[in-house]
This record gives structure tokens, C-alpha cells and sequence, in this order.
């Protein structure tokens, strides 16, 4: 395609929802951590290095009887969204603030990659009582 000679209307979008094709025989949950799968399918948060943080699904989403792209899975990316703390020596604190919270599973979030077996969930934001609030990437 060749450069412009004239003005041009662009669509776009604002980024803060999207949709993302869900993955044979799944069902995701309102409230979860969805990431991408390396086969270009939604995939709830889990312990895996191959996926990448999309954000929090919107509503409950039930693929479980479809194949791969039968529904698709909405989700926002904007703000802070608060997940369980991760346990123990890989529990979130204040301290680590700004740094990058890692993904065990579609509600929890973790301190460290787990050993490089985690893919990064987003940027934690602040930590309290009921759990992490992280932004997404």
C-alpha cells in the first residue's frame, strides 16, 4: 500500500475492552485473569512461561460443549485489578510495588517467576489485606 495523498478516517479503538477468542472446551469465569495461549486462544491464568497477561474477564464465558473461536471472551485491561495474593516466600508485599506480579493461576498472583516456570501477570500496584492490585500490560 502507498502513503497517503489525502486525509484518511481511522477507526479505533480505546483499549479499555476487548474480546478475545476462547478456547475449545473451556469455561471462564467473570472476574479472571485471562491471558492469550500461544495458539492465539484465550487461556485462564495458570503456571505456564507461553502466555501473556490480557486482563480481566468481564463475564462468565461457557465454551465447554464448542470448539476453538465458537465464543469469545470479553475483558478490560484498563485500571487496577485486584487478585489473591500468592502464599508463603512468594507472598506480595508493599516493598514490591512496581515491580512485575507473575501468574499461578486465573485469581492468584505471585513475588517471583516461580523458578522461570510463570509468565508475568502486570505491574503490581498496591497490596492489602484482601489481595494485589496489579495492572495489566
Amino acid at each position: 500500500m502507498s502513503a497517503l495523498t489525502q486525509e484518511r478516517d481511522t477507526t479505533r479503538r480505546d483499549g479499555k475492552q476487548a474480546v478475545v477468542p476462547a478456547a475449545a472446551a473451556t469455561k471462564y469465569f467473570a472476574g479472571s485473569l485471562l491471558c492469550l495461549s500461544a495458539t492465539g486462544f484465550a487461556a485462564k491464568g495458570a503456571t505456564s512461561t507461553t502466555l501473556k497477561s490480557l486482563g480481566m474477564a468481564t463475564q462468565t464465558v461457557d465454551n465447554s460443549a464448542g470448539a476453538n473461536g465458537d465464543l469469545a471472551v470479553p475483558y478490560r485491561r484498563d485500571g487496577w485489578f485486584r487478585f489473591a495474593n500468592s502464599a508463603s516466600a512468594d507472598a506480595i508485599t508493599l516493598a514490591d510495588v512496581g515491580a512485575s506480579a507473575y501468574i499461578v493461576d486465573d485469581q492468584t498472583v505471585a513475588k517471583t517467576s516461580g523458578t522461570n516456570t510463570r509468565s508475568v501477570a502486570g505491574v503490581i500496584r498496591d497490596v492489602d489485606a484482601s489481595g494485589v492490585w496489579i495492572s495489566f500490560p
